[in-house]
């Protein structure tokens, strides 16, 4: 630079180029391209309704004066939430699930949430993380069990109060707070929330009305670049420069290159929301997802986690199928899931055999009766279920966890049940079992705090925790376990998971035919009506097909092979499938009939939801005088009348308007 401007002379472009730019920059400071201050919207009042919400359930549940475990618990987490600034992330939670519940669509909760007595008693999560616990619900007795002695309160037994003989409510999933907000609650909360995929857009715009239009933005994602894309972009500048480079450099390219920004997208329920005395440019620039000018939501430039958390508020507003699959269960039966006895032995059974089916194993092909129902349904999990045959809702919540695990089931738990060092509800299966597993046995809570923390996230244990593990006598087994674990799921999302199938579970054992109508509608999209409907023979003989193809079956095949395996239990219990009809079938649901299940239109493999949509329209202007007046009136295309034809739907219709004139 000095020389470039040596035509000034050399005091003057000493002057120019050195002095006055570092006069410059002493004058402007520190810049930063974004705030790093944490921004949440604010809601005026919410610190006090938070805290009057919460006494107000708790003393409905527990009476007044409540018992010390209970006012010390909720004490404990509203000084964190509530002194740390996030009683506003509890009220937004709060609004968004009871404007769902209002609207008749159960909400579940995902992830941590579930470990906050204070999110149970706002209806956030319906799972209560306090100690197994009997309580009342006339007299509001109580009676509490220590940390750790009980997985879960659903799992103690049956008791009527003793001071006034009422049956007592079990409860208690037994969870420490600090897993949601760290051992000094100072952790930001992450409110996940489950809402039905079919009423998810509307929570979405819900949002947008609580905290107005321009505050609310959908959370943009950034797609980097996969090794293998990036190889063939190194492959492809070699071909057109025309040059030969050795492997270590083709490599070192490809490293350069893999996870660069290739284009962007939007989380699939993320909500970024701005306070009202902040703009969104402050924090990020915004865009269309994928440049595209017609999508509905604007979202974030930056990617959320990259460098908006921390910053802003994120709501996770997710869709999931089982809040769609309990409301209409609850539709077709008339029966409110959140009252369904999920306590009735015959629910249990399921998870160790099919006879609560009224069928036996030789008919199914082996002995459970979990098909269908979320969670358990797998062959991985039904594997887990034939080896440890729980009987109970903990052990139910360890599978769960296991089956969501990294290293925590094969190679792991799986060998210490088989070699008998340990029973099921002994091994390791969420993250919460540690630190209340090593409190029982007498470590500080800090301490085992800190082990459970390592272990989840898979670094292992120090020499400074094993020695104080074995200090206390924890056995060798329940060490090398924790050394061998990498990713440890949370016991609150387990036990929302199990709630939820266990409900399903209910209808699956009282009322078949609803339970099939809502799985098929919901979760079975490759439902193929033509197979189910030439009967069980014809249906056993597509899954041995699919089966003997092995690795080679494509996965819309293994998909259909799961959905069939579904419609042979069915059949074998009794309930029967109709073939579709153009005038009463429904364009996506399946429809409970005298006769059995009527399929939807679009199960017709080769219609689809658009030709379904189409057809049902164009029959509710009258009935089709002729498969050419068909064709014409619902825009199908010719393919799409022969699969209606090789079903059977056009029987006894003629080809031609004019044949049904004249014929």
């Amino acid at each position: 630079m000095l020389q470039e401007f040596s035509y000034l002379g050399a005091e003057l472009a000493a002057e120019v180029v050195v002095k006055n730019p570092n006069a410059l920059v002493d004058k402007i400071g520190d810049v930063r391209p974004i705030v790093e201050e944490f921004y949440p919207p604010k809601i005026p009042g919410a610190e006090e309704e938070i805290r009057e919400m919460s006494y107000r359930h708790a003393r409905e549940l527990y009476g007044d004066p409540m018992p010390d475990i209970v006012k010390d618990r909720l004490e404990l987490e509203l000084k964190s939430i509530i002194g740390h600034g996030y009683a506003v992330l509890y009220l937004i939670a709060h609004k968004l699930v009871k404007k769902s519940l209002d609207d008749g669509y159960l909400v579940g909760s995902r992830g941590s949430v579930g470990s906050s007595f204070v999110a149970m008693v706002t209806d956030i999560t319906e799972v209560n993380p306090l100690p197994a616990h009997y309580r009342c619900p006339k007299c509001k007795y109580t009676e509490f069990k220590k940390t750790g002695e009980f997985g879960s309160g659903l799992d103690l037994p049956s008791k009527d109060c003793p001071n006034c003989g009422t049956p007592l409510i079990k409860d208690g999933q037994d969870i420490q707070f600090a897993t949601f907000m760290g051992f000094e609650g100072d952790k930001e909360p992450d409110i996940d929330l489950n809402f039905s995929g079919e009423y998810q857009p509307t929570v979405h715009h819900y949002t947008e009305e609580l905290f107005g239009k321009g505050y609310v933005f959908r959370a943009g994602t950034i797609t980097g670049l996969a090794d293998k894309m990036a190889f063939g972009f190194v492959k492809g500048y070699m071909e057109d420069k025309g040059v030969k480079l050795r492997q270590s450099e083709i490599n070192r390219l490809v490293k350069g290159c893999t996870g660069v920004r290739r284009s962007t997208g939007q989380h699939p329920g993320g909500m970024v929301v701005v306070p009202q005395d902040q703009e969104i440019y402050n924090f990020t620039p915004i865009q269309y997802p994928a440049n595209d000018r017609k999508a509905e939501w604007i979202t974030t430039h930056f990617d959320f986690h990259g460098a908006l958390e921390g910053r802003l508020v994120k709501l996770d507003i997710l869709g999931h199928d089982d809040p769609t699959v309990l409301r209409m269960l609850q539709d077709l039966t008339g029966i409110d899931p959140k009252t369904v006895a999920i306590s009735d032995p015959k629910i249990m059974r399921l998870f160790s055999s099919v006879e609560p089916l009224g069928i036996t194993a030789e008919q199914l092909g082996f002995d459970l009766g979990t098909l269908g129902v979320p969670e358990f349904g797998t062959g991985f999990v039904r594997q887990m279920l034939e080896e440890t045959k729980p009987t109970t809702f903990s052990e139910l919540f360890n599978i769960s966890g296991l089956s969501h695990g990294t290293n925590v089931w094969l190679g792991n738990a799986q060998e210490l049940i088989k070699n008998g060092l340990a029973r099921l509800p002994e091994v390791i299966s969420v993250r919460d079992v540690i630190m209340n597993n090593l409190i029982l046995k007498g470590l500080p809570p800090k301490a085992s705090f800190k082990i459970m923390e390592k272990v989840r996230k898979g670094k292992g244990l120090e020499p400074d925790d094993i020695t104080l593990m074995h200090e206390n006598q924890i056995p060798d087994w329940y060490i090398e376990s924790c050394q061998k674990i990498k990713y440890l799921f949370p016991k609150a999302h387990a036990v929302a998971y199990v709630l939820s199938a266990l409900r399903i579970a209910y209808y699956k054992v009282h009322y078949p035919e609803a339970f099939y109508a809502s799985y098929f509608t919901v979760r079975a999209d490759e439902f193929d009506a033509d197979t189910v409907v030439h009967g069980e023979e014809v249906v056993r003989n597509t899954m041995t097909q699919i089966r003997q193809k092995g690795n080679e079956a494509t996965q819309k095949e293994k998909n259909l092979e799961t959905i069939l395996e579904l419609v042979l239990e069915a059949m074998l219990r009794g309930v029967h499938f109709v073939r579709v009809d153009i005038y009463k079938s429904d364009p996506q649901k399946f429809i409970i009939t005298p006769e059995g299940l009527l399929p939807p239109l679009a199960s017709l493999q080769g219609l689809g939801d658009n030709a379904a949509n189409y057809l049902a329209t164009a029959r509710a202007e009258g009935p089709f005088l002729s498969v050419e007046d068909l064709k014409s009136r619902a825009h199908l295309s010719s393919a799409v009348i022969d699969v209606l034809q090789n079903h059977g739907c056009l029987q006894g219709m003629s080809e031609s308007a004019q044949l049904a004139l004249f014929g």
